[in-house]
């Protein structure tokens, strides 16, 4: 059975550090694939300021650079928008492959504000990957009150497909403090520039 890890995000832009907590969480999660779901727009933030679709889908392609792990938008092919709903359309589309969710720790603290959060962790198991300065505030996030009894043990990592659900384990990372958010800061063009190239190469979005 396929094991694949799903990192969704709004990748504007993608980078770096996307690529090393996904390899990292290849490692050590055992898992086959790491799929990319670029979202169209994240419920949870402002759409301005946002890159288009096509140019964080070319961003995340560029920044992805592993044969494994796969940039897509395919929250638009399923006509979802909230991950509970994402995971659960492909639950039911690819039966014969085992999700498990990847977090960045800086994103816990937010899960509570997810729609139907607590539906979401009884489908799929939640990887929470360490990032700098974010730790604690995870594990003191309002959906750790609820998430905290069935916290797995990083010892336990490869064997995720056997857990019951919800289940959530934290994986500590060597870490990297690469952000989109510094990015955009020091290159607020980059969206326009990745289209460019983009085109050249004759991708059409």
């Amino acid at each position: 059975m396929k094991r694949v890890g799903l990192l969704g995000g709004s990748f504007n832009p993608a980078h770096a550090g996307h690529r090393h907590i996904s390899l990292e969480a290849m490692r050590r999660l055992r898992l086959d694939e790491v799929w990319w779901l670029v979202s169209p727009q994240n419920p949870l933030k402002p759409a301005r300021g946002m890159a288009s679709i096509g140019a964080r889908l070319a961003s995340a392609t560029a920044a992805a650079r592993h044969p494994r792990i796969k940039a897509m938008t395919i929250e638009i092919d399923l006509g979802t928008r909230f991950a509970v709903d994402t995971v659960a359309a492909l639950r039911r589309r690819q039966p014969d492959v085992r999700f498990i969710w990847l977090m960045g720790a800086d994103i816990l603290p937010e899960l509570h504000r997810w729609r139907r959060w607590r539906a979401f962790a009884r489908t799929v198991p939640i990887a929470v990957l360490a990032r700098p300065r974010y730790e604690g505030p995870a594990l003191a996030a309002p959906a750790m009150a609820w998430l905290r009894r069935w916290r797995r043990p990083e010892a336990q990592a490869g064997d995720w497909t056997r857990w019951t659900l919800p289940a959530i384990i934290f994986l500590n990372l060597r870490q990297t403090a690469l952000s989109a958010t510094a990015i955009r800061a020091a290159d607020p063009d980059w969206h326009r520039r990745k289209m460019m190239r983009a085109t050249k190469m004759g991708r059409a979005f």
